[in-house]
């Protein structure tokens, strides 16, 4: 019994990571509705994450941390950079131009991304002599049709139930639609969203390496959240003089970022630095499709966004693409 609760464990933590996260993206859209500054969220995303992760590896890992180094520590600001600050600011932006559900349906080409960027550094071996081979291969053909269709083709709106709620009837009239009418605009959405995954692959690799010379899920989140807060509160300052748009209130804005930081950026990102570390980059990224559904459902239902057959198509494709290349990983690993 207590080996299927132990197997069972990692299954269950990516499932709740992927909830937290898809809900974390409809509070975004509701942010951003309300007038909030792109890059103020991500900032204080990671502050709000320093605060609570920060104790709590200090208190947990306190005679299981592993000495610090220089290597770690570069490490920990490349994981700051690449995996907190730029794709979560390249992921704002996705959703400011199109939807959470396009956003969320991309992002399941982070396996496909990841192979290819593995295959480029030498990290995978391809040989389309095996079944292995040619299935990544076709996997992310299949995915990258996937979002080519996702971005291009809208075709009829498919009917959902829906609660008639609208969150989006704010006083203070800064109303970013979720359905922008032009297509270079869901174009260069696409084209940000892309670019936040490539950047969350590139962090998926370097977690995985650091994770081998710093077992410490916490205290690794803590330095991670540490520098992504510095660099998020950098380019903040730049972009954004307007010192308003820092002011947190009972509101939507303070939900958002303490959810955001604490939530999300504090236990989750632990919980998958875990999950990396026990079984490899590639077992996280098979959940991204669960994010899919709770974020197409709430999408539909609670935020008015609209859904085609297009984007359907596009979404079962990015799936489909998404296992194959993950099938491909397994017939691997079961040859080593």
């Amino acid at each position: 019994m207590w080996n299927v609760v132990h197997a069972l464990k990692p299954v269950l933590l990516m499932v709740i990571v992927q909830v937290a996260n898809a809900w974390v993206n409809v509070l975004y859209k509701l942010a951003l509705n309300d007038g909030m500054n792109l890059s103020v969220i991500v900032a204080y995303r990671y502050v709000f994450a320093t605060v609570f992760i920060t104790p709590l590896a200090f208190i947990i890992e306190r005679k299981t941390r592993t000495k610090m180094s220089w290597s770690i520590l570069f490490q920990s600001f490349l994981c700051g950079l690449i995996g907190g600050a730029l794709p979560q600011n390249l992921n704002m932006e996705a959703i400011a131009l199109t939807s959470v559900t396009f956003t969320t349906a991309i992002s399941n080409l982070v396996p496909a991304i990841t192979f290819m960027i593995s295959l480029s550094f030498g990290l995978e071996r391809l040989n389309l002599r095996t079944g292995a081979g040619k299935a990544k291969i076709i996997g992310t053909i299949t995915g990258i049709s996937g979002a080519m269709i996702l971005t291009f083709i809208k075709g009829p709106e498919v009917k959902m139930l829906s609660f008639h709620v609208n969150l989006f009837n704010h006083r203070n009239g800064n109303v970013v639609h979720p359905h922008p009418s032009s297509a270079v605009m869901t174009v260069f959405g696409a084209l940000a969203s892309v670019a936040s995954n490539v950047s969350y692959a590139l962090w998926l690799i370097i977690q995985a390496k650091m994770s081998q010379r710093y077992p410490c899920p916490y205290s690794s989140t803590a330095l991670m959240s540490l520098m992504g807060a510095l660099l998020s509160i950098s380019f903040a300052f730049c972009v954004e003089r307007d010192f308003s748009q820092w002011k947190l209130g009972w509101n939507v804005r303070l939900l958002t970022v303490a959810y955001a930081g604490i939530v999300v950026s504090g236990v989750m990102v632990a919980a998958i630095s875990w999950c990396v570390r026990t079984r490899g980059p590639l077992f996280v990224s098979v959940f991204s499709p669960l994010m899919l559904v709770v974020v197409a459902f709430a999408g539909s239902t609670i935020l008015d966004e609209k859904l085609y057959l297009g984007s359907i198509i596009g979404s079962m494709l990015i799936i489909c693409g998404l296992y194959v290349v993950l099938w491909g990983q397994a017939q691997r690993d079961e040859e080593e």
